[in-house]
This record gives structure tokens, C-alpha cells and sequence, in this order.
């Protein structure tokens, strides 16, 4: 045979061979390579999406952060208040408690100051009888005159 006729008969094979490809393995393939394209274009924007969702979520995140740790140092500064005002109430106690033991001693000391002087004149009005029974060198009987030693404890 010819070159021309062997020319034309691969012609005629690589025809058939095309026309074959484009009408069974061609439509395959480019419905795998769309698909393909489709999923890959689904990707990005779930990517996208999901990129999106992360940007919300960490605002939210901040927000909360900020909502708690304003929460926080309210909670902080009340806690603050209630311990001066519990240091403040503890204070008062104590002084108030200080000024009625300061009364209750002043009191008892006066007592005591009283007690003492009765005794005292007591005593005074004993050495004063003593006194008297030496200078008159007689027996001043004291219960005979009672009455006088008693003004003169009031006059002591």
C-alpha cells in the first residue's frame, strides 16, 4: 500500500478514535472533573464560612470574657464594701464594749472611793473618840453617844 492510503486510513482511525473519546470517555471525565470543581468550590466556602463562624464566636468569646470579668471585679469591689463595713460594725463594737468597761470600772472605783472613805471616817471617828477618851481620861461610851459620833462622821 500507499503512504497516502496508510496516511488516510490512520486519518480515518484517529477520526473514529476522537469521535469514540468524545462521546463515551469524554463525558466521564468531564463530569468527574466538574464534580471535582464543584466539591473544591464547596470547600472554600464552607472554609469560608466556617472562617466567618470563628470570627463570630471569638467576639462572643471576647464579649463574654468581658462581661465576666466586669462581673468579676463588681463582684470584688461589693466583697470590699462588706469587709469595711464588717470592720467598720467590728470598730463600733469594740469601742462601744471599751466605753462600758470604762463606765463598769468607773463606776466599781467610785464605789470603792466611798467604801473607802466610810471606812476612813470610820477610823477617824474611832482615833477622834480615842483622842477625846485621852484628853478627858475618862471612859467615853460609844454607844451612848452615838448620836454624836455619827455627826461627826458626816461633818468628816
Amino acid at each position: 500500500m500507499s503512504i497516502t492510503g496508510t496516511l488516510i486510513i490512520q486519518i480515518i482511525v484517529f477520526l473514529l478514535l476522537v469521535a469514540f473519546t468524545m462521546k463515551f470517555v469524554w463525558p466521564p471525565i468531564a463530569a468527574a472533573l466538574d464534580d471535582r470543581a464543584s466539591k473544591i468550590a464547596e470547600g472554600l466556602a464552607a472554609a469560608d464560612k466556617a472562617k466567618a463562624e470563628l470570627a463570630d464566636a471569638d467576639k462572643r468569646v471576647g464579649q463574654e470574657l468581658a462581661k465576666s470579668r466586669a462581673e468579676t471585679a463588681q463582684m470584688l469591689a461589693d466583697a470590699e464594701r462588706r469587709a469595711q463595713a464588717i470592720v467598720e460594725e467590728a470598730k463600733s463594737r469594740a469601742v462601744e464594749e471599751g466605753n462600758k468597761i470604762v463606765a463598769a470600772a468607773k463606776a466599781e472605783a467610785e464605789q470603792q472611793s466611798v467604801k473607802a472613805r466610810e471606812a476612813l471616817r470610820e477610823q477617824v471617828a474611832a482615833l477622834a473618840v480615842k483622842g477625846a477618851e485621852q484628853i478627858l481620861r475618862k471612859e467615853v461610851n460609844a454607844g451612848v453617844h452615838a448620836d454624836l459620833l455619827n455627826r461627826l462622821k458626816t461633818e468628816l
